[in-house]
C-alpha cells in the first residue's frame, strides 16, 4: 500500500500551522511525524489524535492506494 499525507501537509499550509506545532497540539511523537514524512503507515490512534487537534476527518488528512500487482510484474 502507498500512503499519502499530502492532504494534511496542504491543510497545515492553508492554516499557517507548522508540522511541529501540529505535532505538539496532537500529542504525537516526532517518530510518528517522521514516518508520515516518509509516506509510511502510522497507527489509527495517531491519525485520530491529529484529526481531533485539526478538527477534521481521517479522509481529510490521509489517502492510501493499493498498488496494482500487475505494475509489480505479479499476476
Amino acid at each position: 500500500m502507498v500512503y499519502s499525507y499530502n492532504k494534511l501537509w496542504k491543510m497545515l499550509i492553508d492554516r499557517k500551522i507548522t508540522k511541529t506545532e501540529m505535532r505538539k497540539r496532537a500529542g504525537i511523537t516526532t517518530n510518528m511525524l517522521a514516518k508520515m514524512g516518509k509516506g509510511e503507515p502510522v497507527s489509527m490512534d495517531c491519525l485520530a489524535k491529529i484529526c481531533s487537534a485539526m478538527n477534521c476527518g481521517i479522509d481529510d488528512i490521509v489517502e492510501f492506494n493499493i498498488e496494482k500487482r500487475a505494475e509489480r510484474g505479479n499476476n
